[in-house]
């Protein structure tokens, strides 16, 4: 049998106060090599406070922080050595060259003088950068920017890189190309992706934790997310659609969403699926079925789904 992957990410109960405010609350994650782990939740939610723990870039007010077995609080540099970060807002010089910058980073990152060219050579290769060296950061494109931005964060080859809100504010094209080379990545470094954009973690992703107030309310595979997806929700459109008390009073129906004068969205309990029944009926009755087909919740009803588990848990734990 092969030796599991190792564990080069992890931190244990991470909480983040701001006077009285609590930003962060218990959070705990792992990251294997060669995986990439999306870290999805609104705006507001604690990812860039929980990103900036995992970078040292700033302290927790508890728990824990390991990076390739090294302790980020007890041996700093030595673990940050083997981190990559490119921060929501790049650390761009945009009156510096392309390679000008490159190289500073790379001395910043404690690269060998040496092997520095090779370095930053390399990693615009890896980055599309390669006809970019002498053009000035300020004269590229917010897509050519942020592929600067990863560069820098990659150029001493780190065994973990943390990228938060790499694709914010980029064109359809500039975004499909962050999230190629984002899976690139992924094959040889261990990758964490903050973002709210639930698209791009499924398209990138091998594991999401998703966060909410400041707590993590869902950790799992992308597969067991995409069953968080699944809403209990179906799509029921009908050419002469009866009145909506008919389609609540079916068996097993919740809740009934009227979209237009023909089509409704039925919530249904988990178990107890309707669509036999309503397909049934609207056969007998002459109601004129065109779709019945379950609906993909959205990204908000996700959210929410996640957020009232953990509001009815937290319930209950008071009751007892």
């Amino acid at each position: 049998m092969s030796a599991p992957p190792a564990i080069t990410l992890a931190a244990r109960g991470l909480s983040r106060n701001f006077g009285p405010r609590t930003a962060v609350q218990d959070v705990s994650l792992e990251l294997k090599r060669g995986e990439v782990l999306g870290f999805l939740g609104p705006n507001g939610a604690g990812k860039t406070t929980t990103m900036q723990m995992l970078t040292g870039n700033l302290a927790p007010t508890r728990g824990s922080v390991c990076v390739c077995g090294i302790d980020l609080l007890d041996e700093p540099r030595s673990a940050k050595a083997r981190i990559g970060y490119l921060p929501e807002t790049p650390p761009l010089y945009r009156d510096l060259s392309v390679d000008d910058y490159l190289r500073l980073a790379a001395r910043l990152h404690r690269v060998a003088k040496g092997v520095v060219g090779e370095a930053v050579e390399q990693v615009k290769r890896r980055c599309g950068l390669s006809d970019m060296g002498r053009r000035l950061i300020g004269a590229l494109s917010r897509g050519f920017q942020q592929r600067v931005g990863i560069a820098q964060a990659i150029v001493h080859n780190p065994d973990v890189v943390i990228l938060d809100e790499p694709t914010v504010g980029l064109d359809p094209i500039q975004i499909r190309e962050i999230r190629g080379l984002i899976r690139e990545l992924g094959g040889e470094h261990s990758v964490v992706l903050s973002t709210h954009i639930l698209p791009e973690v499924e398209s990138v992703c091998d594991r999401v934790q998703i966060m909410h107030q400041g707590r993590m309310v869902f950790g799992g595979s992308v597969e067991a997310l995409r069953n968080e997806r699944r809403a209990h929700i179906l799509v029921l459109i009908l050419g002469n659609a009866p009145a909506i008390e008919e389609l609540r009073a079916v068996d097993g129906v919740t809740a009934v969403e009227q979209v237009s004068a023909n089509e409704f969205r039925v919530h249904h309990a988990p178990q107890n699926d309707p669509s036999g029944r309503l397909a049934q009926l609207a056969v007998s009755r002459g109601w004129g079925l065109t779709q019945l087909a379950p609906a993909h919740a959205s990204l908000e009803d996700v959210f929410l789904q996640l957020t009232q588990k953990e509001n009815n848990a937290e319930t209950a734990n008071r009751e007892r």
